[in-house]
């Protein structure tokens, strides 16, 4: 059986069933955009070791990167296929593409000039990392802040009880649960920011060994620094034939951290849909599940919750390989940043679950406020804490023999025992005027300040 190519027989559901929201990664990190990138990298060295071309030499030179399409990729591979080489195709496509301008042609053999192929894979990978670390991964975690943060202003002086250990515990507000995820995105978010995108073009062993044989008088180490430095890039100076991806171990590490944080929430999110305390809006066409007509399933914590640990899977694999490598070079690496990509990608599309999951939530005020009015036990520890300031022995354990597992503690009990103890009238009526809606805290000020 043969099959056409089509969403629905790709291998990988990034091209598959998510081809439509991971259409924006393809410019990125697809086979085409590491060629596109490569003949960018090569054009603007070539650039750089001929400043004195033409305005309209350089134009040419633009438009093979502006131009760049299919039908160029495919000719690449068609010379690929000869080379059994993926950067010297490239190279050899470039000379083909200037062979009639006469500007140009005289100066083809300054293509690729002094290069490892590394110096161009390596260039490539950095600007296709810098490029959707801007245009995407950046802008979806602002989008996903802003999201959160609305809920944390909106919801930031609505009590709720929080649980330890899945046990009733001292209330917290929903807007502050919010703003604590706000506040761990925006860390890392800051960290994915900080992370300096590095880059080398000194030739086999990283030591410009031909070029300097070849051009004593030049200072390579500057001309690679400053060409770098163009790129947008951070020149390495210390390297074997390969930049040694330590900061792509990082840039993995920190997108890691973004999906561990937002597996959290999106965890608790399940939970709190399961507790009734939010609430999904009903989509007419949608189905919850195939026999319960009933179920509105919380698919999108769900898909995202899988396919962050997808992209955590990859990322790991990256960041512990990638920065080993055998003496000067292996080619494991070269294998391994084929898929970057997939690993940004399953980010990506958790990311667009989340938001479409928040966009269908709603808060159930109702239940939340009832839970906390059953829960009058929970007063039992700024009590014990009163106690203590007053020097009453046994605070602790007198809250604990009252308390702990009994059946029933309300309003009316804890307010007995208060009257019970030997505290003056006025801390008495402190305690009194205590309610689980009440016992917040700076929770609702915090939420507010995220």
């Amino acid at each position: 059986m043969t099959f056409s190519a089509s969403t629905l027989t790709a291998l990988s559901p990034l091209d598959g069933r998510y081809a439509d929201k991971t259409e924006t990664l393809r410019l990125l990190f697809s086979e085409f955009a590491l060629m596109r990138y490569r003949v960018l990298v090569e054009i603007r060295w070539l650039q750089q070791l001929k400043p004195q071309l033409s305005s309209h030499a350089k134009t040419v030179l633009e438009h093979l990167f502006i131009d760049f399409n299919e039908n160029d990729a495919a000719r690449i591979k068609n010379i690929e296929r000869t080379t059994n080489h993926d950067v010297k195709a490239v190279e050899y496509f470039i000379k083909e593409k200037i062979a009639n301008n006469h500007e140009l042609a005289a100066v083809s053999e300054w293509v690729h000039f002094g290069c490892t192929s590394e110096d161009i894979n390596n260039l490539a990978y950095g600007l296709m990392l810098q490029t959707a670390r801007q245009q995407v991964l950046l802008p979806k975690l602002d989008e996903l802040i802003k999201t959160l943060r609305g809920f944390a202003h909106q919801y930031a002086g609505l009590a709720m009880l929080s649980r330890t250990h899945g046990q009733a515990a001292t209330p917290t507000t929903v807007g502050k649960e919010f703003a604590n995820v706000v506040a761990r995105l925006r860390t890392q978010q800051h960290a994915l920011s900080a992370i300096k995108i590095r880059g080398k073009i000194n030739g086999a062993v990283g030591n410009f060994n031909a070029h300097q044989a070849v051009f004593p008088e030049k200072n390579w180490p500057a001309i690679a620094s400053e060409f770098i430095g163009q790129l947008g890039l951070v020149y390495q100076s210390y390297t074997t034939q390969i930049e040694p991806h330590d900061y792509i171990a990082e840039f993995a590490h920190t997108l890691m951290r973004i999906n561990n944080i937002l597996i959290d929430f999106s965890r608790d999110t399940w939970g709190y849909i399961s507790l009734g305390y939010f609430q999904q809006r009903a989509i007419a066409s949608e189905v919850g599940s195939s026999t319960m007509p009933h179920k509105i399933n919380p698919i999108d914590f769900e898909n995202a919750e899988g396919n962050c640990y997808i992209s955590n899977a990859i990322l790991q694999c990256l960041a512990d390989k990638l920065p080993i490598s055998r003496w000067q070079r292996d080619l494991v690496d070269s294998t391994l940043m084929r898929n970057i990509g997939v690993g940004v990608g399953h980010a990506v599309v958790a990311y667009q679950a989340l938001l479409r999951g928040l966009q269908k939530i709603s808060i159930n005020q109702e239940k939340i406020s009832a839970d906390l009015e059953n829960t009058w036990e929970i007063l039992a520890e700024p009590i014990q804490m009163l106690m203590r300031a007053h020097n009453i022995e046994q605070s602790y354990e007198q809250l604990k023999s009252l308390t702990r597992g009994a059946a029933v503690i309300d309003k009316k009990t804890l307010h007995r025992f208060i009257d019970g103890l030997t505290l003056p009238e006025e801390a008495k009526q402190k305690l009194k005027q205590l309610t689980p809606a009440h016992y917040i805290g700076y929770a609702e000020k915090l939420a507010r300040e995220c």
